[in-house]
């Protein structure tokens, strides 16, 4: 059952919000096996008010976990496929002649929800995915000249296939800073594959949620009173501190040419300060940010041709960033 959000105090409660949450893990597991470091990557960005960029293989359950996480969460959700001719109007929306008044009226696009699926966005042109950039960063879509407010809350979850795979276009630099996370999918554990393929022998049908016994267990008014103690957790100078410490180490190394930007250690701070809550602290400590630092900022920093080509990557370079820059006592 889902839980009420009429009675103020418990809109308000901090501690019955981060319960709430915290259940989406539980509720999630019931269609999706062994995925739970996405489930708390998504839960983390909507404390941040940030959106997610899941990267993973076709197949490993992107776009179920998202549709669950909007059932488990009580909010609308709405799904768009990218393909290489869907254009900016089919996301955002348009204006359309309406022949019995003679006026052109807005017709809203699927940007208008509370969680939004861009399913396999680098397969659509440049063009479509820059459509994406005013809704994520403002809030709101402009169609012609009028400034449209989008719901809140508000989440992009875009999915994508490794940049390797054929019909693919590269997000550039620019809406990839726009993600607060990007988290990647991986295949599952061979136990975890069994119990997939148990549960599908058993009758589960990745279509029908609600058969598969997921129901509403956090509601917007949760995410509201969990925002607003996110707000009040204590971040020390000297975590803020580390924090730079670890974007600037970035810019200095020589494998990357482009390092973490101050936008980044932004959401560094950010991230780290909803995982600090919703463990049970009001304040933040180091561990907090090393937790955090891969998918806050892999897809912030940029591989040299030749470093990539001896197969260094974005995380085994943040690694080496976080075991060479001093830890704070």
């Amino acid at each position: 059952m889902a839980p009420t959000t009429d009675n103020a105090s418990y809109s308000g409660d901090p501690g019955r919000a981060r319960a709430s949450l915290e259940a989406l893990r539980t509720e999630i597991a019931k269609a999706v096996v062994g995925q739970d470091p996405a489930v708390t990557g998504l839960v983390v960005a909507l404390l941040c008010r940030g959106h997610v960029l899941l990267e993973g293989v076709p197949g490993v359950a992107k776009t179920l976990l998202v549709r669950t996480l909007a059932a488990a969460l009580e909010v609308d959700t709405k799904r768009v496929q990218f393909t290489p001719d869907l254009m900016p109007s089919d996301v955002t929306g348009s204006l359309v002649y309406d022949t019995r008044s003679a006026e052109f009226s807005f017709q809203p696009g699927p940007v208008f929800t509370n969680l939004l699926l861009a399913d396999e966005i680098n397969r659509t042109p440049p063009k479509t995915q820059s459509s994406l950039l005013e809704a994520m960063e403002e809030r709101q879509v402009t169609v012609d000249g009028t400034p449209r407010p989008l719901p809140e809350p508000f989440l992009v979850a875009a999915t994508q296939n490794p940049v390797e795979y054929e019909g693919t276009y590269p997000l550039p630099e620019a809406q990839l800073d726009r993600f607060l996370l990007k988290l990647t999918i991986p295949l599952p554990s061979r136990q975890d594959e069994i119990d997939l393929l148990t549960r599908h022998a058993e009758g589960f049908d990745p279509r029908d949620l609600q058969g598969a016994g997921v129901r509403p267990v956090a509601t917007p008014a949760d995410l509201d009173a969990a925002r607003a103690a996110v707000a009040k957790t204590t971040v020390s100078p000297e975590i803020t501190a580390y924090v730079v410490d670890i974007c600037r180490a970035t810019r200095e190394s020589p494998s990357l040419t482009l390092g973490v930007s101050p936008r980044g250690a932004t959401a560094l701070l950010a991230t780290s300060r909803a995982w600090a809550w919703l463990t049970g602290r009001d304040y933040v400590i180091p561990d907090d940010v090393k937790a955090l630092a891969l998918p806050t900022l892999r897809h912030r920093v940029q591989l040299r041709p030749e470093a990539e080509m001896e197969g260094v990557t974005a995380d085994s370079v943040i690694n080496a960033v976080l075991a060479h820059v001093p830890v704070p006592r």
